[in-house]
């Protein structure tokens, strides 16, 4: 199993496949774990490594490895989907107070569902509800914040003339 720096859980040929390790580190045999979030994973691994150095059987066969490195890995992204929305509705509620204010921005992404802003100070991102219009990702601009929602965690900006 291997255990990404993004928090994925990937589980790889284990037995005679062709496990091609980390490139970066240049190493074919490799596990990596690091956050307490993780201790699942840990776990896996340690019985895995235990079980390699005693020379036994591998305790779990790969269609059960492979169905405990997805199940991990829809848990981290379950974590990360809470953490995202209590970040956001952090920062709406720091800005609740603040609607009418203008910042200092910058664009950091555009798509269909909308163009986003990062603040300068406080750093903190939400989309931009108007005065889109040829806005590229990278350009600094004025905004003033028109509406947050704490709920929902949006924070609504208008581009400044």
């Amino acid at each position: 199993m291997v255990l990404a720096a993004d928090g994925t859980h990937m589980s790889s040929n284990f037995r005679g496949g062709s496990d091609v390790g980390h490139f970066g580190l240049a190493v074919k045999d490799y596990a990596h774990s690091t956050a307490p979030n993780r201790r699942f994973p840990d776990l896996i691994t340690q019985r895995l490594l235990k079980a390699a150095r005693a020379g036994s059987p591998w305790p779990d066969e790969n269609d059960e490895l492979a169905a405990l490195a997805k199940h991990c890995t829809e848990e981290e992204d379950a974590a990360k989907k809470v953490e995202r929305q209590v970040t956001k509705t952090a920062a709406a509620m720091l800005l609740e107070s603040r609607i009418g204010e203008q910042f200092d921005a910058i664009v950091t992404g555009a798509s269909d569902k909308g163009t986003w802003v990062r603040l300068r100070h406080p750093p903190i991102e939400g989309r931009l509800e108007s005065g889109f219009e040829g806005v590229d990702v990278g350009r600094r601009l004025r905004v003033q914040l028109i509406s947050t929602n704490v709920e929902r965690g949006y924070i609504d900006f208008k581009k400044m003339a």
